[in-house]
């Protein structure tokens, strides 16, 4: 009770409270095209990437959006240059690109006066988020459902048959980086709440539950963005109770829900299908 108490009473975790919510939502609405596309690896390159435009916002005293979208955008090109034009496979140069980019970040972080802001970019703590972050969140929240609702069809035909989206006329490629400037702007709203180092569990933990729920894409968004809000509720209270970091407390509380998920899904979960099959042997053995 003392938490809900506070909550009705300081405007700094109020303002903690709803911008996690809105980062768990946005992060489960965009991780379930990185889910599905089969991106899980590029949704950790850009949110790693994001680090050297952060830093240098913060050198070059600016708003961290640009250079973080920047760097994002920067790195999503590379890694589809050296794709296009080079017989590196795909995970390696998603690797090659973003272990590059995140060094650079780590460098420029050594050389940055404020070192204590952007630790917390790296691990990220909810409980310090200024109304300049909140309001971010919220503008970015906007232009991603938004997005996602104005371009559902083509982004459904596109994640599920990208051969047949480029049949229908569809531009895959302008699609493809469409979702890599919402990932990256995703990745810039969460950096407050769970940091750029896990802000992959949000992503991809969440999408990855509703995924075992439901085969309906519009249903597995819905549910997405609800476990992750609840995730951001339930790491946030424990957090604030417990004197804990909150973003690893809101990771490890997307991956419980994930286990139970994977445990009693009424199609998916392993028990269910162990309960199953013992009901077909006994069937057998009784014939």
């Amino acid at each position: 009770m003392e938490f809900f108490q506070d909550l009705f009473t300081y405007a700094f975790l109020q303002k903690a409270f709803f911008t996690s919510i809105m980062v768990g939502i946005i992060c489960g609405v965009i991780g379930c095209f990185i889910v599905l596309r089969g991106m899980a690896l590029m949704g950790d390159a850009i949110s790693h990437a994001v680090l050297p435009g952060v830093a240098l916002s913060y050198m070059l005293g600016i708003n961290y959006l640009y250079g973080a979208v920047l760097s994002g955008v920067l790195t999503a090109v590379g890694i589809g240059v050296i794709n296009q034009n080079s017989r590196v496979k795909s995970d390696s140069s998603i690797g090659l690109v973003f272990s590059a980019a995140f060094a650079l970040g780590i460098i420029l972080i050594t050389m940055a006066k404020s070192a204590t802001d952007l630790t917390q970019i790296l691990f990220g703590n909810v409980l310090s988020v200024r109304s300049s972050d909140m309001w971010l969140t919220l503008i970015v929240g906007c232009i991603v459902i938004l997005s996602v609702l104005l371009f559902y069809k083509e982004l459904l035909v596109s994640t599920f048959d990208e051969t047949m989206a480029a049949a229908y006329g569809l531009k895959t490629g302008l699609i493809h980086y469409g979702i890599m400037v919402l990932l990256t702007l995703v990745t810039v709203a969460s950096l407050q709440t769970v940091g750029v180092i896990l802000v992959v569990s949000m992503l991809i933990t969440p999408a990855s539950s509703a995924y075992l729920l439901t085969n309906r894409l519009s249903t597995m968004i819905l549910l997405a963005a609800s476990f992750g809000a609840l995730s951001s509720i339930i790491g946030l209270y424990v957090s604030f109770i417990y004197d804990l970091p909150s973003g690893p407390v809101i990771s490890l509380a997307t991956t419980a829900i994930f286990v139970l998920v994977f445990l009693f899904s009424p199609k998916q979960g392993v028990i269910r299908r162990k309960l199953k099959m013992k009901r077909q042997r006994v069937a057998a053995r009784q014939q």
